[in-house]
């Protein structure tokens, strides 16, 4: 099983199932430039963030169906995906784990890594 390159947060992200799940999902999908963003203690909502970019408004949709499928098929349950509809920013909300699906230009245009903190992305 190949996991993805995933650049480092400012702080390492809790490395859970849940975790490991998600980054293989979207390794497999070919997600590109997959970020992990350690919340814990910063944020009420999750403990991370998974930021990842698809290559157009069909793939970041994909990428969103098929990791939903994956967690629920894991034991997970249904997980609720907001924006699929336009597919330039899909959110799958997997409980301590958000993940955002971007197209790359709404994904510059929003910029969450630099409202993290977790510096410039190459």
């Amino acid at each position: 099983m190949k996991v993805a390159v995933v650049k480092k947060a400012a702080a390492a992200a809790p490395q859970s199932d849940l975790l490991q799940r998600i980054l293989v999902s979207l390794d497999d999908d070919k997600a590109e430039n997959i970020v992990t963003i350690n919340l814990e203690g910063r944020s009420a909502l999750c403990d991370a963030a998974v930021i990842a970019s698809g290559r157009s408004s069909r793939h970041v949709g994909a990428m969103a169906d098929h990791l939903a499928r994956k967690l629920k098929e894991a034991g997970y349950g249904t997980r609720p995906i907001s924006g699929q509809g336009q597919g330039d920013w899909v959110l799958v909300d997997a409980g301590d784990v958000i993940v955002h699906l971007f197209r790359p230009e709404v994904r510059d245009y929003y910029d969450l890594e630099g409202m993290w903190s977790v510096g410039a992305r190459k």
